[in-house]
């Protein structure tokens, strides 16, 4: 579902600092930027294709329109005394006009974005030196709290504590390469890869040498092909597994697996549990 998110006096910011039994909405995406924080309580994130565990010191930031949600564990209910205590800060995602990127003051900022189109989660190192500025974030109001969610958002965008959580799939970033060969060869792969992708051909598209294109494919993008072309398949299956409307048998060919059993296999060593365990645990409550 998608959520609409108002915000009072036309704020350019939304917090929250929530104290409650649980987490409780469900599978969603909104327009706005999100970062979560986590102060006390555990659970199961979802992000796009992404499933992991959370605990306290969590933190994580979500791009536009990235469908995610947060399970609590069951201990946190309306008949135990836990609960979840959580900080949500939500802004849009043009509170800095474009023209202010061109800067390279906050050209970090604008890759930020770009990174957290897939979601960022942060280890707990980075939030616990992140905990007093997000907790001064939600108590102050006005020009102050702009001032801080700058100096968050530069601190998130320049540490190397993090990773990406999403899959290829994914990914909305636009690839700002003067090399119009990744282009041509990014979109015959993101359009293409349900079907049986040739190297021959898609080398002959970036007008290299086969082997010569597997060394500059890796170089441009940290993924050898056959990888890149798995996790593609792999995230549109988690997207197919999670509308439920076809079997694992009929996700495996129609995601671009000719093979039930290589198919299984893939998505176990990814996701680290079987299809069918990733269908019940997201659609657990769903």
């Amino acid at each position: 579902m998608q959520e609409h998110i108002d915000f009072p006096m036309q704020s350019a910011l939304k917090v929250k600092w929530q104290n409650k039994k649980s987490f409780t909405y469900p599978w969603h995406f909104h327009h706005e930027i999100e970062i979560l924080y986590v102060i006390e309580g555990s659970g199961t994130s979802f992000v796009a294709d992404n499933v992991e565990n959370f605990n306290s010191g969590d933190l994580a930031i979500l791009g536009s329109n990235l469908p995610h949600f947060w399970r609590s564990d069951e201990v946190y209910s309306e008949d135990n005394d836990k609960s979840i205590n959580y900080i949500v800060i939500q802004f849009s995602n043009d509170l800095f006009p474009e023209s202010l990127f061109k800067y390279s003051e906050f050209q970090v900022i604008q890759k930020l974005y770009e990174r957290a189109s897939r979601g960022i989660r942060f280890n707990n190192k980075f939030s616990s030196e992140a905990d007093k500025l997000i907790k001064r974030i939600a108590r102050s109001s006005g020009f102050e709290r702009i001032i801080m969610l700058m100096k968050l958002l530069n601190s998130m965008a320049t540490t190397k504590e993090c990773r990406s959580l999403a899959g290829a799939l994914y990914d909305q970033q636009k690839f700002n390469y003067f090399d119009n060969r990744l282009t041509k060869v990014l979109h015959y792969l993101n359009t293409g890869y349900q079907q049986k992708i040739d190297l021959n051909t898609i080398a002959e598209i970036a007008n290299l040498h086969p082997s010569s294109f597997c060394r500059y494919f890796k170089d441009k993008t940290g993924k050898s092909l056959s990888k890149y072309i798995i996790d593609l398949r792999l995230s549109y299956a988690c997207r197919l597994i999670t509308e439920g409307n076809l079997s694992v048998s009929q996700v495996c060919f129609e995601s671009g697996f000719n093979n039930l059993s290589n198919f299984n296999r893939k998505f176990k060593h990814t996701f680290k549990m079987t299809p069918t365990e990733y269908y019940h645990r997201f659609h657990q409550h769903t």
